[in-house]
């Protein structure tokens, strides 16, 4: 088998891929995208800080407040504000229109960290002063990006400074970096982790799913096994025990269908020999006509038990390719009844049977096939005389049963034990091979199916009885 066509292999692999996705998915959405989030953040916290602190800062323009008393308290906001404070003021250039905030020239008055580079952004300064609300925005300084908020402070209603707060990201950047490192660091052991898990639990499936193949293979082989351990409720567990209820149904058809050749054989033998002795007879010019009547009619017998077998086999191989069509018409079944059992009342006589025909004027009428029925009806009489003793009462009745026609026939014989019960309607089964090949009440119930019915049996010392249901004509 090729590497790739293993379903352990194919299985280990989905592991790896799906581990391996699962972890690109974290280091987008945890690791990419949260680093812009963070400062974003980072700044609007900044620009909430230096509202708080807006106030402390205009108390400087209050008076003529000392340059050292100034520089502590830029320092001491900054501390506060855990960022660089920057104090800015501004003069209009010589040159220029007057009034306008593009003609005007920022410079520093102070900054915390009391450095001659500081963070500066005119644009930004420029828009606090006309809007009179704090700013904020991105910049870079000394080539590291650094969050800026413009805060202008007012005097009267009127902007007298600008605070300019900045903020690094180097602590945004190396929590982002550690994250990304052992997000990376982490993947592969887990990538490894899942190749080797996903290979182990792969491995154990497909030692399961090999199982049942070498099973099946023996099963087409024809020879069948002992049912397959089923050691888990998962779908390969339903797979083994699936397996196993079919190989057990396999069995007992191969088990039917070997019991069917050897009945059938027997049943086709006994007569075929009988007609070849009572034929040697007849050739016998010495015969006194009684006898050769005698063997005549004998001969009879055989060939009528002959022309049933072969009749029932090729219903029964018609049933099953489908090419047996079923008529859908209504069918009086008291009429259709009194015929049939007109066709038995010799048999009938013969086996010293007591009939009832419990008939009503006008029965029930159904949406069925006339001759299908009829045809189910002569195995149940049929069955009803050959599996009972002489002198058994047979009951034959039509009726309505919980909205449906019926035809039931009934005898008072022994009744059928509980296996004979449960297996009254599978092909080949006899509980008798000598009266018969176990195929005719197989052909009533798929006859009566095929015609959207059922047959119910009902057994108990003394009392068997076989009732055909059919759906009733809609005209009634």
């Amino acid at each position: 088998m090729r590497p790739f066509r293993s379903l352990g292999n194919k299985i280990a692999l989905l592991f790896f891929a799906i581990t391996a996705a699962a972890f690109a998915v974290i280091y987008f959405t945890v690791v990419t995208q949260p680093e812009s989030n963070l400062e974003e953040r980072r700044l609007h916290d900044l620009e909430v800080v230096a509202g708080t602190t807006k106030r402390a800062l205009e108390e400087l323009l209050l008076g003529d407040t000392p340059q050292p008393m100034v520089n502590r308290r830029v320092r001491g906001v900054a501390e506060a504000t855990d960022s660089r404070v920057t104090l800015f003021s501004w003069e209009e250039k010589p040159v220029g229109p007057q009034g306008d905030l593009r003609n005007l020239r920022f410079y520093s008055l102070t900054d915390s960290r009391e450095q001659q580079l500081f963070p500066r952004n005119d644009a930004l300064l420029r828009r606090a002063l006309r809007t009179r609300r704090p700013q904020s925005g991105f910049d870079t300084f000394l080539g590291q990006e650094v969050g800026l908020v413009a805060q202008p402070l007012l005097l009267g209603g009127e902007p007298q400074r600008v605070a300019l707060y900045s903020r690094d990201f180097e602590e945004v950047e190396t929590t982002i970096a550690f994250i990304r490192g052992r997000v990376l660091l982490a993947t592969l052991p887990a990538l490894l982790i899942a190749l080797a898990g996903g290979y182990l639990v792969a491995r154990r499936l497909a030692r399961r799913v090999r199982r049942v193949e070498a099973a099946a293979a023996e099963v087409a082989r024809g020879r069948f096994k002992d049912p397959l351990p089923v050691d888990s409720e998962d779908e390969l567990g339903q797979l083994t025990r699936t397996f196993n209820e079919m190989q057990e149904q396999l069995r007992q058809v191969d088990v039917a269908r070997k019991e069917f050749i050897a009945t059938a054989s027997h049943e086709l033998r006994t007569p075929i020999f009988l007609l070849g002795g009572f034929v040697e007879l007849l050739q016998d010019e010495d015969l006194d006509e009684e006898t050769r009547r005698e063997f005549l009619d004998t001969m009879s017998g055989q060939v009528a038990r002959l022309q049933k077998l072969s009749v029932d086999l090729l219903d029964l191989s018609r049933l099953d390719a489908g090419s047996l069509e079923v008529e859908s018409e209504p069918v009086d079944l008291s009429e259709l009844a009194r015929t049939v059992v007109g066709e038995f009342l010799p048999a009938i006589a013969e086996h010293g049977t007591e009939l009832t025909v419990d008939l009503p004027e006008e029965g029930p009428p159904a949406r069925c096939d006339r001759e299908r029925v009829a045809q189910i009806m002569r195995i149940l009489l049929d069955n009803a005389l050959r599996h009972t003793p002489e002198g058994t009462d047979v009951t034959v009745r039509a009726d309505r049963i919980n909205g449906a026609a019926a035809l039931t026939v009934a005898d008072t014989g022994p009744g059928l034990a509980g296996q004979a019960r449960s297996k009254a309607f599978d092909r080949f089964y006899t509980g008798d091979a000598a009266r018969g090949a176990g195929l005719g009440l197989a052909i009533a119930r798929e006859l009566a199916e095929r015609m959207e019915g059922r047959i119910v049996l009902a057994s108990r010392p003394g009392r068997t009885s076989f009732t055909l249901e059919l759906p009733t004509d809609g005209s009634d």
